[in-house]
């Protein structure tokens, strides 16, 4: 029976480097001391359990390694010959998969240069990235001075529990820069419009004009169905050694401390809380992080490209916003839609991602066909209610003032008003003008 030491050292010479078949043979020869025949059908059996996508986790090689048959017949046989001749140290190198070759992302190498790249020390670092979830254990981490979010939960409609996660000010300012200069450099699929440079919710329901039948979908928990692993992932997939990727990953991600909900969760259905503490609980992606709609868009390029690609044998467009999808096509596919949405959500379950299925529509002609607020039947327009709703609320507003109007207690009632009427601007620029006039002789 070998040691774990011996295992660990044909793991670092498998995650040393180059990401080939011939390079990595070569580095467990070096390793072993000797060329086993026996080396290179193990190698072929690494690729076909990682394939050269995502620099695998070394501790993930180390497992592959003590359950590896072929292994474990070729030590029987010569258990007094194989030994560790070298050990090859992990690579401390960039390591981008062949995918990723391309991005113009910052060579970051080791913790220490990470650190100095965020303009802070590596014991920060480690702080800020709470990688063992020792902020998340303390009975005052969700309010505390070492907790580095601002909580507050919603009910949403229907039940379900959101939990809005800010990052103080310290931890946004690197956030940011990680998104800047390292998730902008990011490629992100053709059919995502949400958080995107020079798209918007117009250009998510502009395929979708005058189609036969339009079906919508919605995610339950976006943001929280990304699990840190997967997110550390992304990283290594850009080619960052394994340690750095974690810190990235820690950086980008966050664990609701479950004392949060005994002190903010008055008043909410118990079940409700039941399951969102357990959503929470895990590292995840935090909704208000100015991090996350990137890497949430990264990460769900796999789950993107295989619902187009079904869209695309379906006779079917396929568009993103966050949490929306639609799809829409004509007569073919106006047939067999409703086979296509179970499909679609059996794509997304096999992705890590959940259905809101009280929230599927499918909206053929003769009915009002909506995405995200817009209507699609013969051009990209707001719905007539939204609409008149809003003018009423700005009429009302000079009549009355503006305080008569804020039913929901809006801290920033103005900017709220002017989000609103932006919208309609960029739907329907006439409609959006006669708003625009009204809002403007309101008396703040």
């Amino acid at each position: 029976m070998r040691g774990p030491g011996f295992y660990a050292a044909l793991a670092n010479s498998m995650v040393a480097g180059e990401a080939t078949e011939d390079a990595i043979a070569a580095r467990v020869a070096q390793t072993l001391g000797n060329r086993w025949r026996w080396i290179r059908p193990l190698t072929r059996r690494y690729f076909a359990r990682f394939g050269i996508a995502v620099r695998p986790r070394r501790r993930t090689v180390i497992q592959f390694l003590k359950t590896d048959e072929g292994l474990a017949r070729a030590l029987r046989t010569h258990s007094k010959q194989v030994r560790i001749a070298a050990w090859l140290a992990p690579t401390a190198t960039m390591q981008p998969a062949h995918r990723a070759r391309g991005w113009p992302v910052p060579a970051i190498e080791s913790v220490g240069a990470l650190a100095e790249w965020l303009r802070i020390t590596p014991g920060e670092l480690e702080w800020f990235a709470d990688l063992k979830r020792m902020i998340a254990r303390r009975e005052d981490g969700f309010e505390g001075p070492l907790s580095h979010y601002q909580y507050r939960i919603l009910a949403k409609v229907g039940g379900d529990v959101r939990l809005i996660e800010a990052p103080k000010q310290r931890l946004k300012i690197m956030q940011r820069r990680i998104l800047g200069e390292i998730l902008e450099k990011i490629p992100l699929h053709p059919a995502v419009h949400g958080f995107r440079r020079g798209r918007s919710i117009k250009s998510f329901a502009a395929p979708h004009v005058g189609q036969r039948v339009v079906v919508k979908m919605d995610l339950r928990d976006f943001f929280p169905a990304i699990s840190a692993p997967r997110v550390q992932a992304m990283f290594r997939t850009a080619g960052y050694p394994e340690r750095v990727a974690n810190l990235l990953g820690g950086l980008c991600t966050n664990a609701a401390p479950r004392a949060l909900w005994t002190a903010k969760g008055r008043g909410i259905d118990p079940v409700h809380m039941a399951e969102a503490r357990q959503l929470y609980a895990w590292p995840h992606l935090p909704q208000g992080a100015p991090t996350s709609p990137a890497v949430a868009n990264i990460c769900a390029y796999r789950v993107d490209s295989r619902l187009t690609g079904l869209a695309e044998a379906s006779g079917a467009v396929y568009t993103r916003y966050a949490d929306d999808l639609a799809f829409s096509g004509g007569e073919g596919f106006e047939r067999g839609a409703d086979r296509f949405a179970i499909r679609a959500a059996a794509i997304l379950m096999e992705e890590g991602f959940a259905v809101h299925h009280r929230k599927t529509r499918i909206m053929r002609e003769g009915v009002r066909q909506y995405l995200a607020g817009i209507v699609v039947n013969e051009h990209v327009n707001v719905i007539r209610r939204d609409y008149d709703v809003l003018k009423a609320t700005l009429t009302n507003c000079l009549r009355h003032g503006w305080e008569s109007q804020n039913r929901e207690g809006h801290p920033d009632f103005r900017a709220h008003l002017a989000g609103r009427v932006s919208f309609v601007e960029m739907v329907n620029a006439q409609r959006g003008a006669r708003l625009r006039r009204l809002f403007e002789r309101i008396s703040w």
